[in-house]
């Protein structure tokens, strides 16, 4: 069967989602809002010592446990230290591909509240200056922070409460275009999370169950590979929902559902990957069976922290992950669909 899943409605809670900093590590301005979004389905939210966000349901049997999980964390930037000018060196947080953000601006969260903007430079920032502008390597030693505030040295930067380790938030510039085009930082993964607010949203609506007991979890740690390497107790599956890839060899596109075989270490489940293309075929929903060669998940951290569990993973897919990411409604829709009829079993 086709879910009815209502466009407008899923649009709106990815842009809410995602115009929320959340750099790996950051939870305190995006947990709020989980909360708030889970209230208003009549739901509540627990959290771990890793600030993991949780949302839990019975099922209509809870003899079993899932898991569903779509991590709240999206690359990042923090301070490295002050140079004599006042301008900010960078550590990354998470695979940021410099060159994408260039020219974008970002927030710098101080930890005592303050916030302030600033531009993503290089420091050879003028073709009209400087000799190597077009042909210096973007990356950590040539990348540069200026603050958009009248500060010409480290003192002047100190007085403003930004010290070394703060968190810098990079602008989502969410986009979504007449056809569906879903343009924006972040779709990974914000995105996914939009898509399990849209099925609980439906599961409310509906007055439906999931089959079994069914955790959604939220992690802030997914981008370095850490999200999901805990596990509630009593787990028996753990399904990633984060973004598809499109590129050569492999079928998934904006507009289906990617279910992953394989990523960069290893295979995933066999049997439940099986089962989640019974499910997107249920559901009617186009669907890509691909591999990925750089690629992990929190499905695949859960397993490399030992845990005892079935793992798969699926998503939309996007053009230019890691960077300003575009896919398409009709695969968000999709992985909705795929979600549900997970959820409500076979």
């Amino acid at each position: 069967m086709r879910f009815s899943i209502d466009q407008s409605d899923l649009l709106e809670r990815f842009s809410r989602l995602v115009s929320v900093p959340s750099p790996v590590g950051y939870s305190i301005k995006l947990n709020p809002v989980l909360a708030e979004m889970a209230e208003e389905l009549g739901l509540s939210v627990t959290y771990d010592n890793k600030s993991t966000a949780y949302i839990t349901l019975d099922g209509e049997n809870n003899s079993k446990t899932v898991l569903i999980g779509a991590h709240a964390d999206t690359l990042g930037l923090m301070v490295r230290c002050v140079e004599p000018n006042g301008m900010l060196k960078v550590r990354r947080l998470g695979g940021v591909c410099f060159p994408s953000i260039e020219g974008e601006t970002v927030t710098v969260h101080t930890r005592d509240g303050r916030e302030y903007t600033g531009l993503v430079i290089c420091r050879a920032h003028s073709v009209h200056v400087f000799e190597d502008a077009h042909t210096l390597e973007r990356n950590e030693e040539s990348i540069r922070i200026l603050l958009d505030e009248d500060v010409k040295s480290a003192g002047d930067v100190a007085r403003l409460g930004i010290r070394n380790g703060d968190m810098i938030s990079i602008e989502p510039r969410c986009q979504i275009t007449e056809k569906g085009y879903v343009k924006s930082r972040f779709i990974d993964d914000k995105g996914a999370i939009a898509c399990c607010f849209a099925a609980l949203n439906y599961l409310g609506e509906k007055g439906l169950r999931p089959k079994y007991r069914t955790i959604f979890a939220f992690p802030y740690c997914e981008e370095i590979g850490l999200g999901g390497t805990y596990v509630p107790e009593g787990v028996e599956e753990y399904i990633a929902l984060d973004i598809g890839l499109i590129g050569p060899e492999l079928e998934g596109s904006e507009r289906s559902v990617s279910i992953c075989a394989k990523d960069a270490s290893m295979p995933y489940d066999y049997g439940l990957v099986s089962r989640l293309i019974r499910c997107a075929e249920r559901a009617e929903v186009d669907y890509a069976v691909d591999l990925y060669y750089r690629y992990g998940s929190d499905a695949g951290a859960a397993m490399r922290g030992g845990n005892n569990l079935r793992h798969a993973a699926f998503g939309m897919a996007v053009y230019c992950s890691h960077g300003m990411e575009r896919t398409h409604i009709d695969g968000m829709v999709g992985t909705t669909g795929v979600l549900l009829a997970y959820l409500l079993g076979e």
